[in-house]
């Protein structure tokens, strides 16, 4: 297993971190597969039966920044703690998911959320993985709607998700890559 260079990856944490607060002002999260490695993977849990997966810069524009976060206009992750190994090459930030109405109301999503990374070098991940608490997220989305606040982009993305045929939606062990990255085993 390689070792990174720290200031690299501290570096690209920085980058990380600006493109993030530069996608939420936009309301547009695409550039941010700009940082990903050509077959690179996103993923994430959704529950007991699902699990989503892009593979390739391309398939993380489109599904993982594109439909996956469409709606999520106005929404804010801030980072709270990013946590850097530099020995295995792998960076964890923890977030929230914040939400605040047109009328100052502001919503949050119980639970704690984050990313997983691994560092590929050159400025570029070559995985990530996204953990949050779903029930809550879901409950916070429904409470939105039930009040008038979810924003009509959200609504559609709810109403897209009753779907049976998701794009980058996959039963458990069934997506392209694992949930679990391949890295070299359990860390001692």
């Amino acid at each position: 297993m390689p070792t990174f260079d720290r200031d690299e990856m501290d570096e690209m944490v920085q980058r990380w971190l600006q493109a993030n607060r530069d996608c939420e002002v936009a309301g547009d999260w695409g550039p941010l597969a700009d940082m990903y490695t050509e077959d690179a993977t996103y993923g994430w849990n959704f529950g007991p039966r699902e699990d989503f997966m892009a593979v390739g810069r391309e398939e993380i524009r489109r599904i993982a920044l594109g439909l996956e976060m469409g709606g999520l206009d106005g929404w804010v992750y801030p980072y709270q703690h990013v946590l850097v190994d530099d020995r295995i090459g792998q960076v964890i930030g923890l977030w929230k998911q914040v939400a605040e109405t047109d009328d100052g109301r502001r919503y949050e999503v119980g639970g704690i959320g984050g990313s997983w990374f691994g560092y590929a070098g050159d400025f570029r991940w070559a995985w990530q993985r996204d953990f949050f608490d779903f029930g809550n997220a879901t409950a916070l989305f429904l409470e939105m709607m039930a009040d008038g606040t979810l924003s009509e982009g959200m609504t559609a993305r709810m109403e897209r998700s009753l779907s049976q045929d998701l794009p980058g939606h996959y039963p458990i062990g069934r997506a392209p890559a694992p949930v679990w990255p391949d890295v070299d085993g359990p860390v001692a």
